[in-house]
C-alpha cells in the first residue's frame, strides 16, 4: 500500500555523521527540501549516527552548517526537536528492539546468539512505483545469498545491539510519518528489504523517488579526482550559496524554458518530482561557473564587496585601510566596474587587487624594456585631462596618437600594465578615472613613465 496523495507530505534527510556534507548529500537534502516547500510540507532532518567508531558530534555540525550556507532550512531535527522526536538514532534504540522483539514474537524473525534476524519469505511480490525510476519489478526469490539458492534473511539487529541501515530506516521512518524517501538511486536496491519489513510490521509503505547518480565529466561517479566534494570547499573556493544551491538544483531537474539561474523561492515554486530526469546527471565545473558568475553580477554592490573583500583579505591586502581612506561604495564600485569578470568571488578578488592595492601591480610588471620618452609625452598630454573622466582621458588620447600617426593599442596596454599589472582589464580609462588622478600619477611615475 502507498501513501496517498492527499497526505501531508513529510520528507527528511537523514544523514551519516562520519564526515563533512559532501555534493551527493546536498543534492539529497536540496531535492526533499524543495518537495517539502514545493507543496507545503515539512522537511525532517534526522541523523542516523549507528556507527559508533566513526560517527562525531562534530561531523553533525559540520553537515548541519554545510545544509544552513546552502540556505536548507529544516522544521524538525536534533537541534530544535519536533514531536516526532528524538531525532537521533543512537537515542532511538529501545524503539528499534521494541518492534524487532514484535517481530521475534510473531515469528517473523529470528535469534542468533546477540543478532536478530528477519526472516524472507519465497514467492513475495515486492515491486513498488518509483516517482522517478518508475516500475520496479522485484520478487523475493531474487533476494538470495551469492552463489547459493538460499533466500537471505535480513540481520535487523546486529550482535551489538545496533540496528542495521534496512531496519532502522523503516521504523524512523514510519514513527516519524515520512510520506515521501527521496534518496539516490544507489539504495534502489535497499527498497525491497524495507518493504518486507514495512508489510511484516503491518506498516504503510511510503513514496519512493530515488534520485540520478551525480557523475564526473568523464562519466564515472563524482569522486574526489573529479576535484572538490565537500559542500564547504566550494565555499572556500568563493562560489556562493544561491549558486551552488542553484547549480545542484539542475542536477536531475529542469526548471523548464531554459531557464538556467534562479533563486530557491522559484525553485522551490517550480520543483516536480515527476520531472526528476532519470539519467544520470553530469556535474560540470564550466555550468558552475557559469552560474556563478550570472549570481556574482546580480548582486547588490556592497553585497558583492562583502564576498569578495575577504579573498582580498587572504591575499594580504589592507582591505581597512581602503575603506577607511576610499570608503566602502568606492570600493564596491570598483567591483560593478569589473563587469562580470571572475567566475568566483575569489577569482574576482584576483582580477581587482590592483584597486585595493599598487603592490601586486609591482610584483606583476616592470618598464624596463619600454621607450619611456616616447610614451611619457603621451601620458604627460592625456593625464592633463581638466575633467579626470573616461570620455575625456579616452577623447584626448585619441587627438594624441591621430595627430602623431601610431596606434592606440601601443600606447594604451603599456599603460594597462602600469595601472592594473594585467595585460585584461576593464576599460583603462574607466579604471584610471575610478583610480583617480593622484593615485595614476603616483603608478606611472614609478615606472618612469611620467
Amino acid at each position: 500500500m502507498s501513501v496517498t496523495e492527499n497526505k501531508n507530505v513529510r520528507v527528511r534527510f537523514a544523514p551519516s555523521p562520519t564526515g563533512a556534507l559532501h555534493i551527493g548529500g546536498g543534492h539529497t537534502a536540496l531535492f526533499n527540501w524543495l518537495w517539502a516547500r514545493h507543496t507545503g510540507g515539512k522537511f525532517i532532518l534526522r541523523i542516523e549516527d549507528t556507527d559508533l567508531v566513526r560517527s562525531t558530534k562534530e561531523y553533525e555540525q559540520t553537515i548541519m552548517s554545510g545544509m544552513k550556507w546552502l540556505g536548507l532550512d529544516w522544521d524538525e531535527g536534533v537541534d530544535i526537536g519536533g514531536d516526532y522526536g528524538p531525532y537521533r538514532q543512537s537515542e532511538r534504540l529501545d524503539l528499534y528492539k521494541k518492534y524487532a522483539e514484535q517481530l521475534l514474537d510473531e515469528g517473523k524473525a529470528y535469534k542468533d546468539g546477540e543478532a536478530i534476524i528477519f526472516k524472507t519469505e519465497p514467492g513475495q511480490d515486492i515491486s513498488f512505483d518509483d516517482i522517478v525510476y518508475g516500475r520496479v519489478e522485484v520478487n523475493s526469490d531474487g533476494l538470495r545469498e551469492k552463489d547459493s539458492d538460499k533466500l537471505k534473511d535480513i540481520v535487523i539487529i546486529k550482535s551489538d545491539g545496533m540496528p542495521t541501515y534496512n531496519y532502522a530506516v523503516v521504523v524512523d521512518d514510519h514513527l516519524m510519518q515520512i510520506s515521501h524517501v527521496i534518496r539516490g538511486e544507489d539504495h534502489i536496491s535497499n527498497t525491497p528489504k524495507q518493504i518486507l519489513l514495512y508489510r511484516a510490521l503491518n506498516w504503510e509503505v511510503p513514496t519512493f523517488a530515488h534520485l540520478p547518480m551525480i557523475l564526473g565529466r568523464d562519466k564515472k561517479k563524482l569522486s574526489k579526482r573529479h576535484g572538490a566534494t565537500s559542500i564547504y570547499e566550494y565555499r572556500d573556493m568563493g562560489y556562493m550559496p544561491d549558486s551552488v544551491f542553484n547549480f545542484l538544483a539542475l542536477l536531475g531537474w529542469s526548471a523548464g524554458d531554459d531557464k538556467e539561474i534562479f533563486t530557491r523561492s522559484e525553485a522551490a515554486d517550480l520543483f516536480e518530482l515527476s520531472k526528476v530526469a532519470r539519467r544520470p546527471a553530469v556535474f560540470d565545473f564550466d555550468k558552475l561557473n557559469y552560474i556563478n558568475q550570472e549570481h556574482l553580477k546580480r548582486l547588490e554592490p556592497l553585497t558583492r564587496l562583502n564576498m569578495v573583500a575577504p579573498f582580498w583579505g587572504e591575499a594580504g591586502l589592507d582591505v581597512e585601510a581602503v575603506k577607511n581612506s576610499r570608503g566602502e561604495k568606492w570600493l564596491a564600485d570598483a567591483l560593478t566596474l569589473m563587469a562580470g569578470r571572475g567566475r568566483t568571488a575569489k577569482e574576482m578578488a584576483e582580477f581587482s587587487d590592483y584597486f585595493v592595492s599598487f603592490e601586486p601591480v609591482k610584483q606583476r610588471w616592470n618598464a624596463d624594456e619600454l621607450d619611456k620618452d616616447k610614451l611619457k609625452k603621451f601620458y604627460e598630454f592625456v593625464f592633463a585631462a581638466k575633467d579626470f573622466k573616461a570620455s575625456e582621458l579616452e577623447e584626448l588620447a585619441r587627438k594624441w596618437v591621430e595627430e602623431n600617426g601610431v596606434k592606440m593599442k601601443d600606447y594604451a596596454m603599456p599603460l594597462r600594465y602600469a595601472l592594473t599589472g594585467m595585460k585584461v582589464s576593464p576599460g583603462i580609462f574607466e579604471v584610471a578615472e575610478h583610480l583617480g588622478r593622484e593615485e595614476c600619477e603616483k603608478r606611472l611615475k614609478f615606472f618612469g613613465l611620467l
